[in-house]
């Protein structure tokens, strides 16, 4: 099915807040054979370009040598929706996932100014351990010079994301309902669709917590607010949700 508008990212401010709130990307690169060669890759996005570091050799390199030309992709699954969430609630093919996701095509370059790499080893370490905790990066530090930077210039960035938008009124509400049950229901079995580890090892307080806390905030993003408390289900529309 095509969503068309209903699933675009129209907002460049949505896509960069996204790209800022995730720490793992795919950086695709075209091999000799034509084929697509793909790493997931920690990376930061700083002064309107992707950066992606790791060690100064390997495939990804060669191709980019050969074709700068690459893809970039970042994506984060919310939610799967099984399928007697919807109706009938016996067809398979309804099943289906929430996601966010932002789509990158550039050209790839490698960064040598050690100037420039410092400052965006820097930048990601801001980025991904906000605890601090570490040594800024200095240019003349061996591990700046050794470190392998490449950074992506964007030629076009397109967001796609599906939070019901697409629904009917009824039916989004009672999907998002049914999110909220399902977190009260069966708190572990929630958990563990989000691939969250550990969750054996939560006490029954913490599953439910938990659970219910990912659900509401969920079914904010989806433009909706819990009007009771734990564990009853009230919800009513606080916005329209239009990225």
């Amino acid at each position: 099915m095509n969503f068309g508008k209903n699933s675009k990212i129209k907002s460049r401010e949505r896509m960069l807040e996204f790209l800022n709130s995730e720490r793992i990307g795919r950086i695709s690169t075209i091999d000799a054979d034509g084929f697509s060669f793909i790493t997931p890759m920690n990376f930061v996005y700083f002064q309107d370009a992707i950066y992606v570091h790791g060690f100064p050799r390997g495939e990804k390199y060669d191709n980019i040598k050969r074709n700068p030309k690459c893809g970039f992709e970042v994506d984060r699954e919310l939610a799967f929706l099984p399928s007697y969430f919807f109706e009938p609630p016996t067809d398979a093919s309804l099943a289906d996932t929430l996601y966010v996701s932002v789509v990158i095509k550039g050209m790839a370059e490698f960064v040598l100014n050690l100037e420039e790499k410092a400052s965006v080893l820097n930048a990601l370490m801001e980025k991904i351990q906000t605890e601090g905790g570490y040594q800024r990066l200095s240019p003349d530090m061996a591990s700046v010079r050794g470190v392998g930077l490449l950074k992506i210039i964007p030629h076009s960035m397109t967001g796609k994301y599906k939070l019901g938008k697409y629904w009917s009124a009824d039916e989004k509400l009672r999907i998002a309902t049914r999110l909220v049950q399902r977190s009260v229901t069966i708190p572990r079995h929630t958990l563990q669709l989000l691939h969250i580890p550990g969750v054996e090892n939560l006490d029954d307080d913490s599953a439910k917590n938990l659970a219910w806390q990912h659900a509401i905030g969920l079914v904010k993003m989806m433009g909706y607010r819990n009007n009771s408390e734990y564990p009853e289900v009230s919800l009513s529309i606080s916005e329209d949700v239009d990225w």
